[in-house]
C-alpha cells in the first residue's frame, strides 16, 4: 500500500544513535554561498548539463521529477527511493560520515531536521532565495524548516491534527458528530463502551509522535533548541501531565484501547468495530481508506477535541522536507529542484492528488481541484476542505531537539512502556524527562 511508507516513516521508531551527534557533519564540498545568488548565476547553473541525486520515500515521485525535467531539460535527477524512516537516516547519516554517496537533496522530516543542522550537514538555503517562499507556506509550516540563522529546508507535506470517527458507531452511542471538548470524549468513551462495546478509540504506546501531537495541541512546549549547544527539555510540565492524566484515567476505567498502531492487528481492529474513532492527522484519511475498505461511508471526520469549550486549536503529527546537502557540487539545481517540487503548483497538486500528501502551500490548500473533492468514504464529505481549515489552527511554536531519535527510543521505555502495561503514565512521563535531560548533557548540550 503506498501510502502506507509515508505513515510508517511518519510513526519511525529508533534509528541508529552511533552517527547521530558524531561523524556527521559536512565532509567537505560545495558549502554553499554566503552572498544571494544573482539570477544570472541561476539561469547559468540551469542550463549547465548536470546530474542531481534525490533520496526519498516519497512513491512515484518521479512524476514531479519529470515535470522539473522538461522545465530544465539540461538537469538530470536519479530518484533513490530509500523506503522510508527506519532506512532513509541511518544510509544518510552512514554517507555523511563516509563523505561519500551523499545525495544532492533529501527528504528529511521536520523533528529531523535540527539533528542535521547541529552538524552542519545541510545548506543554509536563504543567499539562493528561499526566504521568498515563507508566505506561500502555511505560517506553522514554515517555522519548521526556518529559523533566525536560515531557512534549511523546503516543505512537502504536514499532518495537521483532526478526528476520524464512525459515524454508526457514534449514532449507536447516542452521539451526533466529534466531541467538541477532551471533556465530551470523556463522555463519549463511555457511552461508546457501555452502548456498543467499541472503544472510542486506541492510544498506542509505540507512537511517540501521537502523544507529542497531543502535547502539541494542548500548549505545551516540550522541546527547544538555540541551533548550537543549548536545548531546553519540559516533557513534564504541567500541560504534559493534564495530558497525561486525561489518558490515565480513560485507561482505568477500560475506556481506551492501548494497541501498537500500522499492525496487522491493528487493522483489523479498525475493519472490525474494535475502536470508533481515530485521532490523527491529515494524512489519515486516505491511509485509512485503503487500508479498511470494508468500512466505506461509515466514516466521517470532525476537529480534534479542544481544552476549553469553543476553542480553535489543532497540533501537528508528521510531515517532511526536502534539504539540499552542504556536501552538494551543485547547490544552486539541487535548491531549484527542491523548490520546484514542493513549490510548483502543477507539482504540489499532484502530490496532493496522486501520492497523497497533505500539502502546505496556501496555494494548494485552496484549490478547488484538491478541497473540492468529495470522498465516499466518508459519505460524501469534503475531507481535504475540512482538513484544509484545520491547518491555519495549529500552534505555531513548536521545536525539537537535535536528537530526537534518542527521545523516541527513551519514550518507548518509559512513557509508551507505561501505556501499553496500564501502568503510571505520570511517573514514567517524569522518567522519560530525567532521561532525556541526562543524555542531553552526556552529549555536551547545556540544558535549560
Amino acid at each position: 500500500m503506498k501510502f502506507r511508507k509515508t505513515a510508517l516513516a511518519l510513526a519511525s521508531g529508533v534509528t541508529a544513535l552511533a552517527l547521530l551527534l558524531s561523524g556527521c557533519s559536512s565532509p567537505g564540498g560545495n558549502t554553499g554561498s554566503t552572498k544571494p545568488v544573482s539570477q544570472s548565476d541561476i539561469d547559468k547553473a540551469m542550463n549547465t548539463p548536470t546530474t542531481l541525486t534525490f533520496w526519498t520515500w516519497v512513491p512515484n515521485i518521479q512524476d514531479e521529477v519529470n515535470l522539473f525535467e522538461k522545465k530544465y531539460p539540461k538537469i538530470k535527477v536519479n530518484v533513490v527511493n530509500t523506503t522510508g524512516g527506519s532506512q532513509h537516516y541511518p544510509k544518510l547519516r552512514a554517507a555523511l560520515k563516509a563523505g561519500k554517496g551523499i545525495p544532492d537533496v533529501a527528504q528529511v522530516e521536520y523533528d529531523y531536521i535540527p539533528s542535521f543542522t547541529q552538524t552542519k550537514s545541510l545548506l543554509n538555503l536563504t543567499p539562493y532565495g528561499a526566504s521568498d517562499l515563507k508566505n506561500d507556506y502555511v505560517g506553522w509550516v514554515w517555522n519548521q524548516v526556518a529559523n533566525s540563522s536560515g531557512v534549511w529546508a523546503v516543505p512537502q507535506d504536514s499532518g495537521p491534527l483532526g478526528t476520524l470517527y464512525r459515524d454508526d458507531i457514534f449514532k449507536a452511542a447516542g452521539l451526533n458528530g466529534a466531541p467538541a471538548t477532551w471533556d465530551d470524549f470523556a463522555k463519549a468513551a463511555a457511552d461508546v463502551k457501555s452502548k456498543t462495546g467499541s472503544y472510542i478509540t486506541d492510544l498506542p504506546g509505540n507512537d511517540m509522535f501521537q502523544m507529542i501531537s497531543f502535547f502539541w495541541q494542548a500548549g505545551a512546549q516540550p522541546f527547544s533548541y538555540d541551533g548550537k549547544k543549548t536545548v531546553g527539555i519540559d516533557l513534564n510540565s504541567a500541560t504534559d501531565q493534564k495530558v497525561v492524566a486525561y489518558w490515565q484515567d480513560l485507561i482505568n476505567k477500560g475506556l481506551v484501547a492501548t494497541d501498537p498502531d500500522f499492525t496487522d492487528a491493528y487493522y483489523q481492529g479498525l475493519a472490525a468495530n474494535k475502536y470508533a474513532s481515530w485521532l490523527v492527522a491529515a494524512w489519515g484519511p486516505v491511509f485509512l481508506q485503503g487500508t479498511v475498505k470494508s468500512t466505506s461511508g461509515k466514516w466521517r471526520a470532525g476537529t480534534i477535541p479542544q481544552w476549553q469549550a469553543g476553542a480553535d486549536v489543532s497540533g501537528n503529527w508528521g510531515g517532511s522536507s526536502d534539504a539540499v546537502m552542504a556536501a552538494s557540487k551543485n547547490p544552486i539545481a539541487a535548491y531549484e529542484l527542491a523548490k520546484f517540487i514542493n513549490n510548483d503548483q502543477q507539482s504540489t497538486l499532484m502530490m496532493a492528488n496522486k501520492q497523497f500528501l497533505f500539502p502546505t502551500t496556501t496555494s494548494t490548500l485552496k484549490d478547488p481541484q484538491f478541497v473540492d473533492a468529495k470522498s465516499d468514504f466518508y459519505g460524501g464529505q469534503q475531507v481535504n476542505k475540512f482538513f484544509a481549515q484545520v491547518s491555519d489552527t495549529v500552534n505555531p511554536k513548536f521545536q525539537w531537539l537535535p536528537f530526537m531519535d534518542y527521545v523516541n527510543s527513551s519514550y518507548g521505555t518509559t512513557l509508551g512502556k507505561a501505556i501499553a502495561d496500564h501502568g503510571d503514565l505520570k511517573a514514567a512521563l517524569a522518567t522519560w524527562q530525567d532521561q532525556v535531560v541526562s543524555y542531553a548533557k552526556q552529549q555536551g548540550f547545556t540544558v535549560k
